[in-house]
């Protein structure tokens, strides 16, 4: 069974090298020496991400991600990610990126989480930060 699982609620992921991907996340995870049992990223709309939020997190705005780890904290990792493909296009155009680098940075984002990283603090944003540039070029090289 594969480790990282892609699927579509109401968005599709529009990228290409799909299996690059997969193996650049599950090497994050032995890279950061955080054992990987399973994760799902599920593509979705604003709509359908604003939902989940209300309902699960009690939050009543706009988000690119949320991350659900569904294993205890000493078992191998095991997760659903939901991404908001609207909010991910929209970020893209405010920070002048291109729509493929803000959605891997995304994707790495949930997956460095779950390996323990956080972004509350300014010295957690920049750790952060700098572990997402490193596994987009991790990935760029491998293209």
């Amino acid at each position: 069974m594969a480790k990282v699982r892609f699927h579509s609620a109401d968005r599709r992921l529009l990228i290409t090298d799909k299996r690059i991907l997969k193996e650049c996340i599950e090497s994050i995870f032995v890279k950061e020496k955080r054992p990987l049992s399973a994760i799902s990223y599920v593509f979705c709309s604003d709509e359908y991400l604003l939902r989940m939020n209300r309902k699960f997190l009690a939050h009543d705005y706009l988000t690119d991600i949320i991350t659900f780890p569904l294993s205890a904290t000493k078992e191998p990792v095991e997760a659903e990610i939901y991404i908001s493909i609207d909010r991910v296009k929209e970020n893209a155009r405010e920070h002048d990126q291109l729509y493929e680098s803000e959605i891997l940075r995304v994707i790495f984002h949930g997956a460095l989480h779950l390996c323990g990283y956080r972004d509350k603090k300014k010295s957690e944003i920049a750790v952060m930060r700098q572990k997402e540039d490193q596994y987009l070029h991790l990935f760029e090289k491998n293209r």
